[in-house]
């Protein structure tokens, strides 16, 4: 699917974004994975409609997330939010914002290829980065 929308294989076997950045965003229709009970094509486990599923170990992992954000109010922390688009902006994005505006020790960064941005109450402690993540690590990892 990587490869059908674009994106190049290096030879470390990582998906690059190509060099001419032109991704087609799409896939063809014979790789959408099918169910095996009923044939039907598969859909991502995302909160658009009321299928998104909320298990037991949903649920422990959202308790944990708060647990922790309670725990860290008014501590220096960093906020770091990788890849987080506008699908699903209530489950990290706008909580993170949040906390970052209450929480004058807390500092917001943002790596999302296209979509880096924050309120305007929060810029002067926010660090955003419109690149690709992968691209943005390997810089960072050979300073």
């Amino acid at each position: 699917m990587m490869e059908a929308q674009g994106f190049v294989r290096n030879e470390k076997g990582i998906f690059d974004v190509p060099e001419d950045k032109n991704l087609l965003m799409k896939i063809p229709t014979s790789l959408i994975p099918k169910c095996p009970d009923d044939g039907l094509e598969m859909i991502p486990n995302l909160r658009v409609d009321n299928n998104f599923v909320q298990d037991l170990g949903w649920e422990e992992a959202y308790e944990r997330y708060h647990d922790f954000m309670n725990h860290h109010q008014n501590k220096h922390i960093l906020f770091l939010e990788l890849g987080v688009g506008m699908n699903t902006p209530v489950i990290i994005k706008y909580p993170f914002w949040n906390y970052v505006e209450k929480n004058q020790n807390a500092y917001y960064a943002c790596i999302n290829f296209g979509e880096a941005g924050c309120q305007e109450s929060i810029a002067k402690r926010s660090i955003l980065i419109n690149d690709d993540i992968a691209k943005v690590l390997r810089k960072l990892n050979n300073q």
